[in-house]
């Protein structure tokens, strides 16, 4: 899993944040399947359009566009669950504050336009183990998806490109051909 801000702006301040998932051997041994999921709102018009806010942890992450599952398509969410001995009056600990503390865990859910949010799985967050821009994993949702769960064609060429420039920022910590720097 890595999490990130899209914009790099300082951690105050609202920014898009993401949140890639790798599942090893999801469909058997030697199957990947990655996740990319962006901040976003849990209505039915929300799901589809990323959401700057300053804390990972109060909303949901969506993959804005749609999954083909079985013959449907859907799009996925990650939902944090609320801690169980938090109070109101607790400030908002940064992720990484909130991981040190207890798992930090996330129903993974499925929606339709005309379906309600369901979940079909759980994603607990147990440690944090930083690694260097340049040693971290790239996650790409057309190359690792599953037969029976695959982001469907809308738009593919355009997040080619977003993950070729962001790849491309990771490894060189230099801008790419569009003159932006990429961080994580």
């Amino acid at each position: 899993m890595r999490w990130s801000r899209a914009l790099g702006l300082h951690r105050r301040l609202p920014d898009g944040l993401g949140l890639a998932v790798r599942v090893e051997d999801a469909d058997g041994r030697g199957s990947t399947l990655d996740l990319l999921f962006t901040s976003s709102r849990p209505g039915r018009f929300g799901r589809h359009l990323p959401l700057l806010r300053p804390d990972a942890l109060t909303g949901p992450y969506s993959t804005l566009l749609s999954y083909r599952l079985g013959e449907r398509e859907r799009v996925l969410a990650a939902f944090p669950v609320p801690d169980p001995g938090g109070t109101a009056e607790d400030t908002l600990p940064t992720l990484w504050q909130e991981i040190a503390r207890r798992p930090v865990r996330f129903d993974l859910r499925a929606a339709a336009p005309d379906e309600p949010w369901r979940t079909f799985a759980s994603l607990s967050l147990e440690a944090v183990h930083p690694a260097p821009a340049t040693s971290t994993v790239s996650y790409d949702p057309y190359a690792h998806s599953l037969p029976g769960l695959h982001p469907t064609g809308r738009l593919r060429r355009l997040r080619d490109a977003a993950y070729a420039g962001s790849r491309h920022g990771r490894t060189t910590g230099e801008p790419d051909e569009t003159g932006n720097a990429h961080a994580q």
